[in-house]
């Protein structure tokens, strides 16, 4: 502003032969000119400011895995992946990788089917319900600091939400009780031809609670609802002050460098790769696309291994936040599957827990599956739907022998469902290969 100052009297004094209109006029536009000048000068540091203020999160390095371990595990996957996948119209990409060393990666297919945008590592794509993972972890963030408490009524939030015993928890754990926003707004009058927003999902449960069905007393039984994460997304905005999109963005993604993963916007359309039914029949947007929280995250696999090693060496979630996540709370019935907070689990008769989550969204279908014990990752996503994406916990048993090749997995409950899923005879027996 010196400099500003200096200039001007410089200016002015070799324009006291001019007349006085002309010294304002220069007096004027000098002014001007340099205040554009710090003015943008300003923006830019202002912006430089932000972006260094997120500070990136270091991960430890890879653990060291002998030759011998490293190839025989690749042989395992490659025999699954190209009996599987490969040869059964998989589009997408696969990774497995264990003590965070890639031991197998591969990527099949064209974005846009039968176009020229061949799939590739950083080609992101819809990953569906494993959004969810990504909003339980950030509300149990929250936790961690203090600044909600999961035991709390969602009331306490929303004071007008008028669901008493809903806590943080139950919709956390799929115990809420509520109905699933994905049926229920249509129902109740939604116009189709509108976007609705998670704000709507909430205005509705408030204002047509006596119109709405099964909705069933909270902790009384698990219900996996879509609207338990729709309503999850709104308190990360009501306490971080930030929309959603923004929170995962600045508080997950920037700092661990997630570079192809974001929240989805319908502005978004034309940008995104489509999704895809089994036959290859391109998947219309609708009105239930807008809602965030249980859905709407794009990712990659190497972004996925990034979360996923995020939270194995403890640099997101603390050892206890983590130990609450992965504790079963749907015990009423008996079987090996449960749910935590945020993760799918199966606890197999020998002890052995698998955590993971699989994706359904139109077209688009992932499984992310973590072997804590084994510190081993299997991340699969597509945008043509493929059942066997779901099979891919059968990796498994390259790492430990988990389950008997008998067992079958299910998807999230897509009504659309392809043909059936292959038998188990078609599954690839050698995957139990001993050490």
């Amino acid at each position: 502003m010196n400099l500003l100052n200096s200039f001007i009297r410089t200016s002015v004094k070799t324009s006291k032969r001019s007349k006085p209109a002309s010294v304002l006029c220069v007096y004027i536009f000098i002014t001007i000119f340099f205040l554009q000048i710090f003015s943008c000068n300003s923006a830019s540091s202002s912006k430089q400011k932000t972006a260094d203020s997120i500070a990136a999160i270091a991960l430890p390095p890879p653990g060291v895995l002998d030759k011998a371990t490293i190839q025989r595990l690749k042989n395992g996957c490659t025999a699954w992946y190209d009996s599987m996948l490969l040869r059964r119209g998989f589009n997408g990409g696969i990774l497995v990788a264990k003590n965070g060393n890639i031991i197998f990666e591969a990527y099949n297919g064209t974005g846009h089917l039968n176009g020229k945008d061949t799939v590739n590592s950083s080609m992101p794509f819809h990953i569906a319900s494993v959004s969810k993972t990504f909003t339980a972890m950030a509300v149990l963030s929250l936790w961690q600091e203090g600044k909600i408490n999961i035991d709390d009524t969602l009331s306490k939030y929303f004071p007008a939400f008028n669901y008493p015993a809903v806590t943080v928890r139950s919709l956390l754990s799929h115990r809420s009780g509520l109905p699933n926003y994905v049926y229920f707004m249509e129902t109740a009058g939604w116009d189709k031809k509108k976007y609705v927003t998670n704000q709507n999902v909430l205005d509705y449960l408030i204002t047509k609670k006596a119109e709405l069905k099964n909705i069933a007393s909270p902790n009384t039984h698990f219900n996996y609802c879509n609207t338990n994460y729709a309503l999850l997304a709104l308190l990360i905005e009501k306490i971080s002050g930030q929309p959603y999109p923004v929170y995962m963005q600045q508080h997950i993604f920037m700092p661990l460098q997630m570079k192809n993963s974001f929240v989805f916007d319908t502005n978004m359309v034309k940008q995104v790769i489509p999704s895809y039914d089994w036959r290859g029949t391109e998947i219309a947007y609708n009105f239930l696309d807008a809602v965030y929280g249980d859905k709407n995250i794009y990712s990659t696999p190497r972004d996925l291994l990034i979360w996923d090693r995020a939270l194995s060496s403890g640099k997101f979630l603390n050892s206890h936040s983590l130990q609450e996540a992965y504790a079963p709370y749907s015990n009423e019935q008996p079987g090996i599957r449960n749910y935590g907070l945020g993760w799918r689990m199966n606890i197999y008769p020998s002890g052995k827990k698998m955590i993971y989550h699989n994706g359904w969204w139109h077209g688009n279908n992932a499984a992310f599956i973590r072997l804590l014990d084994e510190d081993a990752t299997i991340i699969v996503t597509g945008n043509k739907f493929n059942r066997n994406i779901y099979h891919a916990k059968d990796i498994a048993n390259i790492f430990e022998n988990y389950f008997s090749a008998d067992d079958e997995e299910e998807g999230e409950g897509n009504k659309n469902a392809a043909p059936a899923a292959v038998s188990a005879k078609d599954k690839v027996h050698a995957l139990n290969t001993k050490k």
